[in-house]
């Protein structure tokens, strides 16, 4: 009895300390070239333009889109959302569907494609204060953060990391 309890024991914790290396929650399945894939397989949609993306965005208030992009920032508390280069100088922050999956928190500078939906919003200071308390700012820095911003948000229901 001792020994499956023991046996039982030492798999639960293996299998607690696999999910915490790679992150809660995340979702990997590796490809070709050193890609990674977080999420749902990317579709055959064609990719959109970061000057095209912008332009979709400032028509309409929502839009689907397939992009390549530069990962600039994670979180590093869980890797739960990114912050991205459209390549045309704007910034984008991107979060994942259903909090289903997160990207590794040692991204940043890496090439991505992204999938999913892009939305004008207006992120609440509190939602600021949250995102730069993940990035590990200063308390000063965080009680600095006093009004909304209006931004794209990108919610992606998959990611191909690499390459």
């Amino acid at each position: 009895m001792k020994k499956i309890l023991y046996i039982i024991a030492v798999l639960l914790i293996t299998a607690c300390g696999r999910q915490k290396e790679g992150g809660e929650g995340i979702s990997s399945t590796d490809t070709s070239a050193g890609k990674q894939l977080f999420g749902a397989t990317l579709s055959e949609k064609e990719m959109v333009a970061a000057a095209d993306f912008t332009g979709l965005i400032n028509e309409n208030d929502s839009a689907a889109a397939k992009l390549t992009v530069t990962i600039e920032d994670v979180c590093q508390n869980k890797g739960c959302w990114m912050v991205v280069d459209l390549g045309n100088g704007e910034k984008m922050r991107v979060t994942f569907k259903d909090y289903g999956f997160f990207v590794p928190k040692n991204s940043a500078g890496q090439t991505a494609v992204i999938e999913g939906i892009a939305k004008k919003k207006t992120t609440p200071v509190e939602e600021l204060q949250h995102y730069a308390k993940d990035k590990g700012k200063s308390d000063e820095e965080i009680a600095a953060i006093t009004g909304a911003k209006e931004e794209i948000s990108f919610v992606a229901t998959g990611v191909l990391i690499g390459g």
